[in-house]
């Protein structure tokens, strides 16, 4: 890991196109503005965990496409 030291209203490069600058920093709250492409996702690390999180335990479910299909050849009631 790369450990940087900053100060407001400077600047790190991430390759050619992203650029994360300190905006603030206010106690032990640290405000980022980050200029990346729109093809980059940005994400807050705490939300990509949950995401994983939740696409592992989906991937883990155990289904029966069998009554799936069952289900599907039903005509719906009205």
């Amino acid at each position: 890991m790369l450990i940087l030291a900053r100060k407001t209203g400077e600047s790190i490069k991430i390759g050619d196109n992203i650029t994360i600058e300190i905006i603030s920093v206010t106690g032990n709250t640290v405000r980022i503005g980050i200029d990346a492409p729109k093809e980059v996702g940005i994400l807050r690390k705490e939300l990509y965990d949950i995401i994983e999180n939740e696409n592992v335990n989906a991937s883990n479910l155990n289904l029966d496409f069998g009554d799936l299909s069952e289900l599907i050849k039903k005509p719906l009631k009205k």
